[in-house]
């Protein structure tokens, strides 16, 4: 079989153009052709008035065609032997492995990464323990509709905490950047197929699920952990781990990254109040990037962490069919191409950079806090993606030293204090600041809504924005969408709506690990996904999740 690439053909052409097509650019007779299946398909809209289609396509030849193709283009890239994109197990299915709870791998956290490591594990025969603070999927659902709705947090079943971590309720983008050698991703998305994505993701140049067929997909994998034998646990709270030195009598404080420890367990605090501990020395740390307790206490407890850059910024939304003539011209509104999305990048004269990030088409601005007294907003869509809004973050990348101390959790610090200044500029009722684009570029208050209606809930309340990020950062967003509006014509409109405050786009710190995926002093404790700095995204947080459950089977098996 052969990979066929950079095949393309007009955005409305038919299943024989496609044949011919194929038979063209390998010089073969259609005799020679067997049969042909879509392995990805994307477009080019560079050219408004021409948008063409791009596909990768595995080709079965005859035997004899097969042969003098790969020898003909032998020097060329867009033909090639079909990899092998099939997932291989890296140990043997541990079908004796032991259930007693003290030999079994604990996964802490039931996001996109805890999903994975724990589907794997429990497909190795190595029965994982889940510990998941939030609620199964649809209470959490529920009470994340109760801030939306009324303004009412549950601190621990929200957008943050919970059933699918914080993927589930955003766009449910399944793309991502990361090198992918062993075709993990392929992994990821063939599981969530299996538990009722659509068949497309498989193939779209940018797939993606949206919220409410994320629901039904993380029920169905949780299901298949517990088949094979894992044990999922909501509510039930991480306390404090358990972390053994070679020097106990060293106080937690005097712990630093030279002196090792080996993780003996966990002890939880489940929903009624009742504390029990766990013990394992192979605990898998997916706990995502709002988890700020829970990176205090694994600092007091002496693991090794370290502070990252992150970025910071706001929401901004636009009507979607602005979007999509900018991007499709004519063509806007094609059923293949969809809602239309945009990735902007622009490099400041102050010397920062401001790019778009998590843009959800046809969706929605949502209130994603995780405690009380603060307002943080993210962006969600559904699988239709048919809401009237486009919106993105707009952000600005902040540094460690540079932009607050370096201290292991000063970045969560800054954090907080720009979510609770939104708080209180939003009314103190978790409705968010919100300002016009043309007053924001303008400098000055907005006092009432132009054309297009913010989606955000609980609500918003317009303002200056200027009060709610630091200096720089509103300089370099100030000067960046006149830049954006270059390249997509109407973003700078006036009447665009700016909503506060975006912060979490990524974990503030660093929860460092080895070649063995283990923390590089805590032996036994393999930090993974978006909490511990390793992923950003669904699709990396799946693939690192899948790494995390090797390393930790190669491990016991050892």
């Amino acid at each position: 079989m052969l990979r066929l690439s950079d095949l393309q053909l007009p955005l409305d052409h038919t299943d024989e153009e496609l044949q011919t097509a194929i038979l063209h650019k390998l010089g073969i007779t259609v005799e020679e052709l067997q049969s042909f299946s879509l392995f990805k398909r994307s477009y080019d809209a560079r050219k408004k008035h021409k948008i063409l289609l791009i596909y990768q396509l595995d080709v079965v030849l005859t035997a004899t065609a097969e042969k003098r193709v790969l020898e003909q283009f032998a020097n060329q890239s867009f033909v090639r032997p079909s990899p092998d994109t099939r997932y291989q197990f890296v140990t043997e299915v541990a079908e004796n492995f032991p259930s007693e709870t003290q030999q079994r791998p604990i996964v802490i956290g039931f996001g996109p990464c805890g999903m994975l490591a724990a589907l794997v594990l429990a497909q190795m025969g190595f029965k994982p323990i889940v510990l998941e603070r939030g609620q199964e999927v649809r209470q959490r659902t529920k009470d994340t509709w109760g801030l939306w709705r009324e303004g009412k947090l549950n601190t621990e079943s929200n957008v943050q905490y919970g059933e699918g971590g914080a993927g589930t309720f955003s766009d449910g983008k399944l793309y991502s950047q990361v090198k992918d050698k062993r075709h993990l991703g392929r992994k990821v998305l063939t599981e969530f197929v299996k538990a009722g994505a659509p068949e497309e993701i498989m193939y779209v140049s940018k797939p993606h699920i949206g919220t409410f067929k994320l629901v039904t997909m993380v029920e169905n994998i949780r299901n298949d952990i517990i088949a094979l034998g894992g044990e999922i646990r909501f509510g039930s709270k991480v306390e404090t781990i358990h972390r053994q030195t070679g020097e106990d009598q060293l106080s937690k404080k005097q712990l630093s990254e030279n002196e090792s420890g080996q993780i003996t367990g966990v002890t939880i605090t489940s929903a009624s109040g009742e504390r029990e501990t766990l013990h394992s020395r192979h605990i898998i740390l997916a706990i995502g990037h709002s988890a700020r307790d829970s990176f205090q206490m694994l600092l007091e407890q002496g693991v090794y962490i370290e502070p990252k850059p992150f970025s910071i910024g706001f929401r901004i939304e636009h009507p979607q069919s602005v979007i999509d003539k900018a991007r499709f011209g004519e063509q806007a509104g094609h059923p293949i191409l969809g809602a239309a999305d945009y990735k902007l990048v622009h490099h400041c004269k102050n010397g920062r950079s401001v790019y778009s990030f998590c843009m959800c088409p046809g969706g929605t601005v949502v209130a994603a806090t995780s405690e009380e007294g603060s307002v943080v907003t993210n962006g969600m869509s559904q699988y239709s993606r048919n809401e009237r809004n486009a919106n993105s973050a707009i952000v600005v990348g902040i540094e460690p030293q540079k932009d607050y101390p370096e201290h292991p959790l000063a970045g969560i610090d800054l954090q907080r204090k720009l979510e609770a200044t939104a708080y209180q500029l939003g009314g103190k009722n978790y409705n968010a600041p919100a300002q016009l684009v043309g007053d924001f570029l303008e400098d000055k208050p907005s006092t009432e809504l132009g054309s297009v209606v913010p989606s955000y809930t609980p609500g918003v309340t317009l303002g200056d924005l200027s009060q709610a990020l630091p200096e720089f950062a509103i300089a370099a967003i100030r000067e960046a969408i006149p830049e954006f509006e270059k390249k997509i014509k109407g973003f700078s409109m006036a009447d665009a709506v700016l909503t506060g405050v975006e912060t979490r786009t990524s974990a503030p710190i660093c929860i460092r690990r080895g070649k063995d995926y283990q923390n590089i002093n805590t032996q036994g404790l393999y930090p993974a996904g978006e909490g511990a700095g390793y992923a950003g995204g669904i699709l990396s947080a799946g693939i690192d999740g899948i790494k995390v459950a090797e390393a930790v089977a190669l491990d016991i098996l050892k």
